[in-house]
């Protein structure tokens, strides 16, 4: 039999004192309350009381960082999946109200639907589904873990939801180190909870779009 229930787990608060758009650049760690973050994440995950046998992050730093406290909790090691990275998009590096102000930088909001400003949400879609099938279907039994960014756990949670992928990237339900869980496996997904276990309140979270 394959996996029980999936965790998309989102990374935690990145010392970022800039507030650059950080995406993929190397080197964003997380902060001290980063580390909380994570580790309430885990706990919480933990204290559902099911057993996790699979647990897979994206290759950045700030998500192997928030991966360590499953590692910790329920003795598994990370294995790094590059589909479920954060978008790329053409903002990396600046801070986006400067960046808004430059109307050189227009040309990249025209088409918000797709979005014009970085990687295709259909593409993150898909690589983010077969990361997701992938680990279902490698372990025998239990749940399993990915920790991974907000855009490609929202976008996630709108194409299984069946929703339109277009949307204002502030209505964006994904706090820091939240939990969403599916059910169903591919091909059926459904999610089953949304969970906020960690503290955030003034937490810096301008790292992507």
């Amino acid at each position: 039999m394959p996996a029980e229930r999936l965790h998309l787990v989102r990374h935690g608060e990145v010392h970022n004192p800039s507030r650059v758009l950080y995406g993929r650049l190397p080197d964003f760690r997380l902060s001290a309350d980063g580390r909380r973050m994570t580790r309430q994440a885990a706990e919480y995950v933990h204290g559902l009381e099911r057993p996790v046998t699979g647990l897979v992050c994206s290759p950045l730093q700030r998500t192997q960082e928030s991966a360590e406290p499953f590692t910790e909790l329920f003795g598994l090691d990370p294995v790094i999946d590059p589909d479920v990275i954060e978008p790329w998009n053409v903002f990396e590096g600046k801070q986006m109200r400067r960046a808004l102000m430059n109307p050189l930088n227009w040309r990249h909001l025209v088409r918000p639907a797709q979005p014009s400003w970085g990687e295709p949400y259909r593409d993150v879609v898909a690589r983010m589904q077969a990361a997701m099938g992938r680990l279902w279907d490698a372990v025998p039994a239990g749940d399993v873990v990915i920790v991974s960014h907000q855009l490609p756990i929202w976008i996630t949670h709108l194409a299984i939801a069946g929703a339109p992928l277009k949307h204002d990237p502030r209505t964006r339900r994904c706090a820091l180190s939240s939990v969403t869980s599916f059910e169903g496996g591919p091909g059926a997904w459904r999610e089953v909870a949304y969970a906020e276990p960690a503290a955030s309140a003034g937490a810096i979270d301008v790292g992507a779009v």
